[in-house]
């Protein structure tokens, strides 16, 4: 029987029982495609990181990412949670900071990781609270999807008119996981969603943004407060309470729906408050002559546990 150590940490928060639970497994070599799929599955988490070494020279480690159903090619709280695990527990060199790089079926994700913004001044990464920003290895774009009013409502259990209509349309977009965004009129709509799994098996399971981020902004045209909802039944997700790869998509969507003419803007997304894993996320885009040139999601993460995994042999 081999024992395999893990590390589980709740991500987006630095408080315990809050954010997003995520488990990492720091040394995944000798695991295939299969044996991740099941562990994944056992533990039942939204994200589980089987962290390997580079397979370039550009990389720190490689990552992959299982939720229960599927892999994924890039997520954003694994990406920010595997970073500060492996800071915290000594295994990237230095006293921080540090600028890594994630080896991601996606791509090759940057990652700086640095004590909390509001730390003591005087206060090293070893001994203040750790953020972690990744930069998206792709910048999001719009995709087909369903955007019908009625599906989408009925999807979402509100009637149509709690949809935020013509102020912000429904969406489809990707930086590597595609999408449906769906803003409401009010945060109270946020909170009354009553997901039918039926109407997305009709209509949005086979669609090319099958996984859900419904969202509220008290301003649609300058806000920069973000409320979210995320469902995502293909992944094996009745509701996640912090997704980084939504916030990326989302990057895509505000840009081009508010159109900022600062050549950096920073939204703040809070999700989770609905579960009661009240979780915060920072999506930053920074534009350049040509638009959109470049998107950051970032947050903190608390290491929860520490075990071992009997695999069988």
């Amino acid at each position: 029987m081999r024992s395999l150590s893990f590390i589980t940490a709740d991500v987006f928060t630095d408080q315990v029982f809050g954010g997003n639970p995520l488990a990492v497994f720091p040394d995944g070599r000798g695991l295939d495609d299969v044996t991740m799929q099941r562990i994944a599955r056992e533990l039942n988490l939204s994200e589980t990181v089987f962290v390997l070494p580079p397979e370039t020279a550009q990389e720190t480690r490689r990552l992959r990412i299982f939720t229960p159903a599927m892999e994924l090619p890039f997520a954003g709280h694994p990406t920010v949670g595997t970073a500060i695990i492996l800071a915290e527990t000594g295994e990237l060199d230095g006293s921080g900071p540090w600028d890594i790089v994630f080896g991601e079926k996606v791509g090759p994700i940057p990652v700086r990781i640095t004590a909390a913004p509001d730390a003591a001044p005087d206060a090293t990464t070893a001994n203040a609270p750790m953020t972690a920003t990744l930069s998206s290895a792709r910048l999001p774009t719009a995709v087909d999807g369903v955007r019908d009013p009625a599906i989408l409502a009925a999807l979402l259990g509100l009637p149509v008119s709690a949809l935020a209509q013509a102020d912000l349309p429904p969406a489809a977009y990707s930086a590597g996981v595609p999408f449906t965004i769906i803003p409401l009129a009010s945060r109270a709509a946020l909170s009354a969603i009553a997901f039918d799994v039926g109407v997305w098996r009709d209509h949005l399971a086979d669609s090319l943004a099958p996984h859900i981020y419904a969202i509220a902004l008290a301003d649609p045209a300058q806000g920069r407060h973000v409320s979210a909802r995320m469902f995502a039944p293909a992944m094996g997700i009745a509701e996640d309470p912090a997704t980084g790869a939504a916030a990326t998509a989302l990057a895509g969507y505000l840009f081009d729906q508010q159109r900022p003419a600062a050549d950096r803007t920073v939204w703040e997304i809070s999700q989770g408050d609905d579960m009661g894993r009240p979780s915060t996320i920072l999506l930053t885009a920074d534009r350049a002559a040509n638009g959109l040139s470049a998107v950051h999601v970032g947050g903190r993460a608390v290491i929860v546990s520490r075990g071992s995994f009997n695999l069988p042999s």
